[in-house]
């Protein structure tokens, strides 16, 4: 569960089927009370892909079911490094389900 950090972006595979895909922010307070924050690449195919472009929205809180895709090596999150030359880390989940919880304008629960 956390926030959308991107609105969704529509794409087409080879084969014609929509893949959609956009970040998840989920954070957590650790023993010190610092928050920190895991921020998941989510990856949709089929009408899924298309009702999430169509929906879904930066801010909305999100619970994303799936299969998560870590580093094939290290097990961890996948490294990479930004476009001002700092370092980051992200996991990829491959979602199955994706439930909206709220956006910024509403509260309603909705859930595809």
């Amino acid at each position: 569960m956390g926030y959308v950090g991107n609105a969704p972006e529509l794409k087409f595979a080879a084969d014609g089927k929509p893949v959609a895909t956009f970040s998840v922010a989920s954070s957590k307070r650790n023993k010190a009370g610092e928050d920190k924050t895991t921020w998941f690449r989510v990856i949709v195919y089929g009408v899924l892909a298309e009702t999430i472009v169509e929906h879904l929205k930066k801010g909305a809180l999100v619970l994303v079911l799936g299969e998560l895709n870590s580093d094939i090596d290290t097990g961890g999150p996948k490294v990479y490094q930004k476009r001002d030359g700092s370092w980051a880390s992200s996991y990829e989940l491959y979602a199955q389900s994706v439930r909206f919880l709220s956006k910024k304008e509403e509260h309603d629960e909705i859930s595809y």
